[in-house]
C-alpha cells in the first residue's frame, strides 16, 4: 500500500470513528437555577473550539467560558439554545457561576486516562 492511499485510509477512519461519536446522541444536564435542561453533544470539532481555544491563549477566561455554552447549548431537538446576540447578556447578565458548572459538566467526560487508552 502507498503511503498516500495508508494516510487516507487512515484518514477515513479517523472521520468515520468522528462521526460515530457525533451520533452517539446527546447527554443532558439539569439546570435547576434555570429551570431547564441543557442537551449537549459529548464532541466537538477543532473549528467550534479554535475560537475558545484562542480566547483562553489570550487570559479571556470568562468570555472563552460563555463561547463554549453558546457553542454546546442545546435544546432538546438538538438545536442551539443561545446565540452570539445573546453573548453580552450571558458575560453581564448572568449567574457566572451556573454557567461554569454547565461548562465543567460538559467537559466532565468521566473517562479520564482511560479515554486515550492510559
Amino acid at each position: 500500500m502507498t503511503r498516500k492511499k495508508q494516510t487516507m485510509t487512515v484518514l477515513s477512519q479517523a472521520k468515520e470513528h468522528f462521526r460515530a461519536q457525533l451520533a452517539n446522541g446527546m447527554k443532558e444536564i439539569s439546570v435547576p437555577e434555570w429551570n431547564t435542561t441543557i442537551y449537549y453533544k459529548p464532541q466537538t470539532t477543532f473549528a467550534q473550539q479554535s475560537k475558545v481555544i484562542k480566547l483562553h491563549s489570550e487570559g479571556k477566561l470568562a468570555e472563552a467560558l460563555v463561547e463554549t455554552l453558546m457553542y454546546r447549548a442545546l435544546d432538546k431537538d438538538g438545536k442551539n439554545m443561545f446565540n452570539f446576540g445573546d453573548k453580552d447578556t450571558l458575560m453581564r447578565e448572568v449567574d457566572p457561576n451556573i454557567i461554569i458548572k454547565i461548562c465543567t459538566a460538559m467537559n466532565d467526560t468521566g473517562e479520564g486516562d482511560q479515554a486515550l487508552g492510559n
